[in-house]
């Protein structure tokens, strides 16, 4: 037990990838999870009800869109964003840093902090630890990070060191300021660029300050997967097994698949509703791009087999002709059908690792996109 309320359960193992559980006052969140990201109160096309239904335990939230529309104090003064957004399961929200760093029309980056514009409308905000966890704790999310900076790639050693102890540094002051809040949880985050030392180094230095669970970000910013994954090989082992580990901002079925086999509990990522809007829909045969002429005369559902009922019951065909006339339908579709198709690939590797065979679910999962269910001759493979 970490926080009162807080808790999590290691289930079972398949090599080094985990299956568990993650306790809180707002529900369990079964592990490896994938939580689709809802930045500004919403993922984006859904129904709360309809994110639930395809299996999500979690989602995330975003503290600088958010702190800047409609504001921290305004959500609790309406009671809080799991009112607000009516979830009242658990919530994730990240720090704001990534985006400070890469979404404001200017800033500074201080030891104090970051003074930065709003890219909505100019004005002037400052971000330090102890406001970005103020701002959490307004919001009331479930689970409250560390504030970081987050550097872009390639980048040099000399700077991902810097950005690495600045890091550190304002992870002290981020778990100081969240002080204790009992049934609420708050993590770190590892960064380091992809020098394996450094990552090493920023692990050791965020469990010797004590958090709830540990992310590693900095992660899925252009150094590819070969990068990631030997990242991930040299950070991993460090982190404290009785603790959830975190890979923000990740990404394609492929790279979580790899990092689960890796030992990766949670997960977050705008593809698949980003996808959906623009008509890439994920399945058991990989990637569909739904405006496609092939898919004109297609009179099969998009994956018959999708736990998700849009995804059985509407034809290719239909959307593709929503996606050609730019109605909003089709984005609808096919985000919650991705949505679905991530769940699903969340309680398939579950499962496996339950039963000790991660490996040989990941080569199933694998064939079946690299067969695909369209051939030259636009017939479904025997």
């Amino acid at each position: 037990m970490t926080e009162a309320g807080f808790q999590f359960e290691l289930h079972a193992t398949s090599g080094k990838a985990r299956t568990g559980r993650i306790v809180t006052p707002r529900g369990d969140i079964r592990t490896p999870a994938f939580m689709p990201v809802g930045t500004a109160g919403t993922v984006k096309g859904l129904y709360p009800q309809q994110v639930r239904e395809t299996g999500a335990d979690i989602i995330l939230g975003n503290t600088y869109h958010l702190m800047l529309r409609p504001g921290a104090q305004r959500v609790a003064d309406l009671g809080g964003l799991h009112k607000f957004i009516n979830w009242p399961w658990p919530i994730l929200t990240d720090s704001g840093g990534f985006q400070v760093m890469s979404l404001a029309k200017l800033r500074k980056l201080t030891e104090d902090g970051v003074r930065f514009q709003s890219h909505i409308d100019g004005s002037v905000h400052h971000l330090s630890p102890e406001r970005s966890m103020e701002i959490q704790r307004l919001l009331g999310s479930t689970i409250q990070m560390q504030l970081d900076e987050c550097i872009s790639f390639p980048h040099a050693r000399q700077e991902a060191e810097r950005a690495m102890h600045l890091s550190l540094r304002w992870a002290e002051r981020s778990r100081t300021a969240f002080g204790d809040q009992p049934g609420h949880a708050c993590f770190g985050i590892v960064q380091g660029g992809v020098e394996p030392d450094l990552r090493q180094t920023s692990a050791r230095g965020l469990i010797n300050i004590g958090f709830d669970g540990y992310a590693i970000g900095g992660l899925a910013v252009g150094e590819g997967q070969e990068l990631m994954l030997k990242t991930l090989d040299a950070t991993v082992p460090v982190l404290p097994a009785d603790r959830p580990r975190y890979l923000m901002g990740v990404g394609t079925p492929g790279d979580i698949l790899e990092a689960v086999s890796r030992g990766i509990d949670m997960f977050d990522c705008v593809m698949p509703t980003r996808s959906g809007r623009h008509g890439q829909a994920f399945t058991r045969f990989g990637k569909f791009n739904l405006r496609n002429a092939r898919f004109a005369d297609d009179p099969r559902p998009l994956d018959e087999g999708s736990s998700c009922p849009v995804a059985r019951e509407y034809s290719r065909a239909y959307l593709h002709h929503l996606f050609k006339s730019g109605e909003l339908l089709g984005q609808m579709i096919v985000s919650w059908s991705n949505v679905a198709y991530y769940q699903d690939l969340m309680k398939g590797a579950r499962e496996a690792i339950s039963t000790g065979h991660l490996d040989e679910f990941m080569a199933r999962v694998y064939v079946g996109w690299q067969t695909g269910d369209v051939n030259s001759a636009g017939e479904t493979p025997a």
